[in-house]
């Protein structure tokens, strides 16, 4: 035992310089950067690329899967030309080129009945009868000339001066069938697709519809040159087309991947050319040393520290115990990281994967229990990153998907099992319901992910379960002395402790001053009701309250509440010595808890419950006798209330006493007694040192006077119960 308290007087000293060090911004930082660093070399031997000493051309000694998903790109790269090979040219047909050909056709016999209407005009028929048929060829020829005046150069270069003399031999009705017939052969021609190779099967196609109509032979062989002419390609190759399907092809070819988890080479296998270039890719030969992972891991644990810096210094800036915290947090955080990787090394050994025995609900119990929800589920998230790292030995990959959701998981259900108000028996059977609750979660997870398993396999992960809950739970009940004594941290847990009737002060204080306990009690009630309305710590107020009369059982007879059967002795004191008496119970209250090691916020509601409040009887009543009486004789030495929940305590103290002494409470009387005393204690200015609102203060004295109108509820509505208790 006495090598116990050593123990914890040597913490609670390391810690008080600890915490005076996190005064100072250099240490805060550097404590951050302590922690990012010892996550960083716990975690980085679980990044370093698997290497293997495979050799080309020469069988492997083992089974090799890839640790990663990457893609082969030159593959990748041959099935896309593959692809583009497979695209036929793409051939475009321009149906605007029948149009073109049929107007430059129509253009051409129109031209030419233009210049046999021009010749009729300037020739009478008379004349061309007469005429000789050298005049007649000479005429003809004019004809032609004209002709050719009214077309291009380029036509005239491909027909000929006989397609020209067999167009104007032909009258003008003639010529407008040729027209008709040459124009109707050209659309249907080439309305058809008529790629280079098949101009001339296209030409022939003009040429044999023209062939069997009735026309004159002179008009027909005038149209079949016209119409071979007119026939021309229309169907083009488009490379723009067919790179644009050829690259939608390659588009549409998926990446040639190497999976994770995929085997790359069986044992016994000879590794050629394409397995040994597949190892390469992977990062499994002793030729590739990447730094990406090292990399990935440092910007990792700079993310989750610099977010927890960030935290600590913003959100957490008006938390005078914030340099407490963040140590526990950081104690608790290494511990369960050092067992993490223990674990894990452990499994390196087995063929077991140890992930699952993590007792990681126990860091989520302990800082719900000493600082608050807050702080153990950013632990439980950041135990699950770090874990699915850890344990990632047994894996191809670099993250144990199942391990993370495993911890996280646990972690939120141990948050919920573990109550507010949590005995040390209670945390025991919350590690029993957290054990079963384990069990639910793992084979949740392998039937989720289809794992199939042997008897032997469910029956180990049904034992690891078990005793992760239990342990949790253990480890907690364990540790949570140490730390309560270290950082001096009044807990949950510690304050229901100090509740229990049984506890040796509550005892002697029912012994010994029955009337201040059940005075205690009373106020205890009042306190608890009147801090959870205004957000303060309710379960302290009334804890507290059990204790801020301590100082009572000294004299206990001095105290009016404890004057049963017997007379005042203060009728027979002088005030001076009364006023002694009573204003000594709040500092002898204090001793004695401090001579007991209770915590600090006990102690100080015992010291501080009455402020420094003047003691009006006595004063008074010294006056009376002696008018040089100094008002700051007769005033409590302080110091003022510090906190909401002294504050509370001490409205709460001065009107349980003072309805106590009506005879006939009403509903009226008790709300403008409250009132009354709230606003005699702000005139006094005794809530100048703590942070309560006079908006709370209202709050305050409603639930004050709600309380109390449910305590004496029946003796206001049933006033003749006082006759009927005769």
């Amino acid at each position: 035992m006495i090598r116990r308290k050593n123990t914890l007087m040597d913490i609670n000293q390391f810690m008080s310089k600890l915490k005076q060090l996190l005064q100072l911004t250099f240490f805060q930082v550097l404590l951050f950067i302590l922690l990012g660093l010892i996550s960083y070399f716990v975690m980085v031997s679980n990044v370093i690329p698997q290497k293997i000493n495979a050799e080309l051309l020469k069988v492997s000694d083992e089974t090799i899967r890839s640790p990663k998903t990457v893609e082969d790109t030159v593959r990748t790269e041959q099935e896309k030309e593959e692809a583009r090979k497979q695209i036929d040219d793409v051939y475009t047909l321009k149906s605007s080129y029948a149009k073109n050909r049929v107007d430059l056709i129509s253009s051409i016999f129109d031209s030419a009945m233009e210049v046999k209407n021009e010749s009729a005009e300037d020739k009478p028929d008379s004349n061309q009868a007469s005429m000789s048929a050298a005049e007649k060829s000479k005429a003809l020829q004019k004809e032609v000339n004209l002709l050719k005046k009214k077309l291009t150069d380029d036509v005239n270069k491909s027909l000929s001066d006989d397609v020209y003399k067999s167009l104007l031999k032909a009258d003008v009705e003639e010529l407008q069938v040729a027209k008709d017939v040459t124009v109707t052969a050209i659309n249907s021609v080439m309305g058809n697709k008529i790629p280079a190779n098949e101009v001339e099967n296209a030409k022939k196609l003009a040429e044999n519809e023209i062939q069997y109509t009735s026309m004159n032979s002179d008009a027909k062989k005038a149209s079949i040159a016209l119409a071979r002419f007119a026939v021309t390609q229309n169907y083009f190759f488009d490379p723009k087309k067919t790179e644009e399907q050829r690259e939608q092809a390659a588009e549409n070819v998926e990446p040639v991947k190497i999976l994770q988890g995929e085997i790359l080479v069986n044992k016994g296998q000879l590794v050629d050319k394409d397995i040994y270039r597949n190892l390469k890719l992977a990062g499994l030969l002793d030729s590739e040393k990447s730094i990406m992972p090292f990399v990935g891991l440092a910007l990792l644990v700079a993310f989750v520290f610099g977010f927890m810096f960030y935290f600590y210094t913003i959100f957490e800036k008006k938390n005078e115990h914030r340099h407490s915290h963040i140590l526990i947090f950081s104690l608790v955080y290494i511990m369960l990281l050092l067992i993490m990787k223990m674990l894990s090394l452990l499994s390196n050994m087995e063929t077991h994967d140890l992930s699952y025995f993590v007792p990681a609900a126990m860091g989520t119990m302990l800082l719900k229990m000493l600082l608050n929800d807050r702080y153990a589920i950013t632990l439980t998230i950041i135990l699950s990153i770090f874990g699915a790292i850890i344990f990632n030995g047994s894996l191809t990959s670099n993250f144990n998907v199942s391990a993370a959701f495993y911890i996280l998981l646990s972690g939120i259900a141990s948050l919920l099992l573990v109550s507010a108000r949590n005995l040390r028996l209670r945390i025991f059977q919350a590690g029993l319901l957290l054990s079963l609750m384990n069990v639910v979660i793992i084979f949740a997870l392998f039937f989720i992910m289809d794992m199939q398993m042997s008897k032997g396999d469910y029956l180990y992960n049904l034992i690891a379960a078990f005793v992760s809950g239990l342990s949790a739970a253990i480890l907690t009940i364990g540790l949570l002395p140490f730390f309560e004594s270290g950082f001096g941290i009044l807990s949950t847990m510690k304050l229901i402790e100090l509740s229990n009737p049984n506890h040796p002060l509550l005892r002697k204080i029912l012994t010994e001053a029955p009337g201040t306990y059940h005075h205690s009690v009373m106020v205890a009630n009042l306190s608890e009701s009147a801090c959870e309305a205004i957000g303060a710590n309710g379960l302290l107020a009334r804890v507290g309250s059990y204790y801020h009369d301590l100082g009572k059982i000294k004299r206990p007879q001095f105290f009016i509440e404890n004057q049963m059967n017997m007379d005042n002795p203060h009728d027979k004191l002088k005030p001076e010595t009364s006023r002694d008496i009573i204003i000594a119970h709040g500092s002898d209250g204090a001793k004695m808890l401090r001579k007991e090691k209770m915590p600090k916020e006990i102690v100080d509601i015992a010291e501080q419950h009455h402020g420094t409040t003047l003691l009006k009887f006595f004063y008074y009543k010294a006056k009376e006798s002696n008018g040089d009486v100094k008002e700051e004789d007769f005033r409590y030495k302080g110091p003022k209330p510090q906190t909401k929940e002294i504050a509370v305590i001490s409205v709460a103290d001065s009107v349980e006493a003072a309805v106590r002494s009506m005879k006939q409470p009403t509903r009226e009387k008790i709300e403008a007694l409250v009132k009354s005393i709230i606003h005699d204690r702000i005139n006094d200015d005794q809530f100048s040192e703590c942070d309560i609102t006079m908006q709370e203060l209202d709050k305050v004295e409603k639930t004050l006077c709600e309380t109390l109108n449910g305590f004496f509820h029946s003796r206001i509505e049933y006033p003749d119960s006082k006759n009927e208790s005769k």
